[in-house]
């Protein structure tokens, strides 16, 4: 079992700050990538930000805003969001893919979801 705990979501004025985080503790042997995801418009999640190792990768609309880091030691990943707009009012939920044992293939767990609201 994993457990994913998220923390850091709340209520903003728009240009403010927040800083999610996502921990991730249980059977995990290794983690290949954590990443944050919103609904889009379609209503299925869109990738806001993920890292893996060294590279990561930012939506279009968070570039130069958002900024995700990790600290391996802690299994946690972390989203700096500054200069939030309205638009960026969402569920963000945190996914970590990783590998059970040696044995078992790569999967994908997805955490509860925090809310952020930005007012305008």
């Amino acid at each position: 079992q994993v457990q994913l705990v998220e923390s850091g979501g709340g209520l903003v004025q728009a240009g403010g700050s927040l800083r999610l985080s996502c921990a991730a503790s249980g059977s995990i042997f290794t983690i290949n990538t954590m990443g944050w995801y919103r609904p889009g418009p379609g209503k299925q999640r869109e990738l806001v930000a993920v890292i893996s190792g060294a590279t990561t990768i930012y939506a279009d609309s968070v570039k130069g805003r958002f900024t995700i880091s990790r600290d391996n030691a802690k299994n946690t990943v972390y989203l700096q969001m500054n200069s939030l707009k309205p638009e960026d009012t969402a569920v963000y939920y945190c996914a970590v893919d990783y590998v059970p044992s040696l044995r078992d293939s790569p999967r994908r767990y997805w955490g509860q979801g925090t809310q952020v609201t930005v007012s305008s």
